[in-house]
Formats: C-alpha cells, structure tokens, sequence
C-alpha cells in the first residue's frame, strides 16, 4: 500500500490520517480550502488538533476528486448527515477494488441506514467484501497524545484488512482484525446514544455505581439491536461494542457525554448544540436506533428515555427516576 486518501479533516480524520503517515503517503480532504491550505503552510490542524504537529509525509487538499483519485484506500470520515453526499461525489473517482473504510459512528436519519450500506447504495459495483469499519475506544485527542489504545478493523477481505492494519498499527495504536461488519458498525453507533445518558447520569452528580449500572443495560440493549440486525454477540464484549462504551460513557473528552452534561445542568439542546464546534452523532442517532429497535422488535428503554430528553422536553432526572420504576425483570431480558 502506498498512499490512503482519508475524507474528513475533523479531529478523528486528521488522527488516523497523521496515523497512515508515519509509513505511507497520506492525503486528508478538507471541506474548506482555508484549513487544507492552513494545514500544509502550518504542519497543524489548528482547527480541530491545536498543538499537535502532522507528519511530513501528510498532504491536505480541498479537491475531492484529487484526494481519492489513485490511492490505495480511502478512509471517510465525515459526519452521518453528509456522508452521503461526500461519498457520491467521490464514489466515481474510486477504483471498484479499493478499500473503502468508514470512520463515522452513526446511522442515517431518513434511510435508516449505516454508512456501510450506504457506500454499498452509492456505488453498487464496488467490490463489496473490502468495504468496513475502523471502530473502538478511540478518542482522538488522546490517540494523537500518543496515548496507549487498541482499535478494531472490521473488513470481509481479510487481506484488505490485514493491509490496512498494517498501515495503521503502531506502538500505542494496537489495530485489530475482524470480519462482522454489521456487529462492529453498530457498536459504534449505538453507544453514542448511550453516551449522552451517561452524561445525564454524571450531570446529576450520580457516582459509580450509577455508571457501571447503566453501562451494563446499555451493553444489553445494544447488544440485542445489534444481534438482530446481523451482528455477532461476540462482537459487542469486544473493543466495537464495551470498548467503545466504556470509554465514550467515561470520558469527559466524549462529545455526546458532554451532552448528556449539558442537559442535565439545563441547558436546552439548541444551547448546547449551539456552543459545540464538532457533530455529537449521538444526537441525531437517537432517532435512527429507536427507528430501528421498532422494525426490529427490539425494547430499548435507555434509548427511549435519552430520545424523550432530547425531543419531548423531558427532564433527565425525571428520565432516570422512570427508568428506575419500570416493571421487575428478569436480567435477561
């Protein structure tokens, strides 16, 4: 492998993009020509990673057609709601055997669909089996730092994948390989909406063991959406699924934590909203899973509760105090 384009100049696109270029050639598309120019001129992402010097061998663009023309995997890592349409754009550009690897965490509103599948809608002659994943408890700012962490490459190729661990694999940034797609994909998704009610829960200035319980009815919710839909429940005790929720419930560096925070100070979600420079998935998210849990058949009372919060106007200790009294079960269920 000798060059990876990687779509998406926010703070995870810039990481894994600075992660490609410690070994290949590496170009990072940027919405805006300010920032592609600012990053060459600089060696920083100024905007999303200030302080954080990018390697040499990592070029900027603000030419779509440029980026992905030519390499030998693209990486996209754009937000759910302009996946896409930056996809569709570049779709043409990429070679039909290329590696394609999504970076996004969340479902699309209106489609229902995760970004694997709407790769596979945008370019239906595209070699199906090396479309995937790159998922886990991957903070960016802390994985720029330097800071020890594993990650999970999910890929039907295994050669594909094996390539693009490889690439990717370094002293602090252990990759992994796996082959459930689907399982791996909606992990990542689904635990932001959990996010947000962990923050809720730190926000009201409940403790541990108010986190570890709702951590672990978290993991059972997704874990039955995402079995359902295909995935495989090893899958969800792994790095896709309790990695990723863990870290993302935990952390004070969460956007969708710092949500959940918000709103359980007061804060409207316009006002919160508002006051964030990146996309917290989680919030358009919600509406997706409960889509999903729907035609599924799935009961998700966390999610319902997060989605009450977040568009009915109830209030999170209200929610929390609902969810409490529901009706006796079974821990299974």
């Amino acid at each position: 492998m000798q060059r990876i384009s990687v779509i998406g100049a926010g703070s995870w696109g810039t990481t894994v993009a600075s992660l490609a270029a410690r070994s290949v050639s590496t170009t990072l598309w940027a919405r805006r020509s300010e920032l592609a120019s600012a990053i060459n001129e600089t060696r920083e992402n100024n905007d999303y990673l200030p302080g954080h010097r990018l390697p040499e061998l990592l070029e900027a663009t603000s030419e779509l057609e440029t980026a992905v023309r030519d390499a030998d995997a693209v990486v996209i890592a754009v937000p759910s709601h302009g996946f896409r349409a930056v996809f569709k754009a570049a779709a043409a550009t990429i070679r039909s055997g290329t590696p394609i690897v999504s970076l996004t965490k969340g479902i699309e509103q209106d489609t229902l669909a995760t970004m694997t599948e709407v790769v596979a809608a945008e370019a239906p002659d595209h070699v199906s089996s090396r479309v995937g994943v790159l998922t886990g408890p991957n903070l960016a700012s802390e994985v720029i730092e330097g800071q020890p962490t594993a990650t999970v490459i999910a890929m039907r190729d295994a050669d594909a994948a094996r390539s693009i661990q490889d690439v990717l694999m370094g002293p602090t940034f252990r990759v992994y390989t796996n082959d459930d797609v689907a399982g791996c994909e909606l992990g990542g998704a689904l635990k932001n909406v959990m996010a947000i009610a962990a923050g809720m829960s730190d926000g009201l200035g409940f403790g541990d063991n108010s986190r570890a319980t709702l951590i672990t009815r978290a993991l059972a919710e997704l874990t039955r959406l995402g079995v359902a839909l295909g995935g495989r429940p090893a899958t969800f005790a792994g790095l896709a699924g309790m990695g990723d929720l863990i870290a993302t419930c935990s952390s004070t560096r969460s956007r969708n934590h710092r949500v959940g925070v918000r709103l359980a100070e007061g804060r409207s979600l316009d006002e919160v909203v508002a006051e964030m420079r990146m996309v917290a998935e989680g919030i358009k998210t919600t509406k997706s899973v409960l889509g999903l849990a729907a035609r599924a058949g799935i009961e998700m009372p966390i999610v319902e509760h997060v989605g009450q919060v977040l568009h009915d106007g109830l209030h999170p200790r209200d929610a929390v105090l609902s969810l409490m009294t529901r009706e006796a079960k079974s821990e299974r269920s």
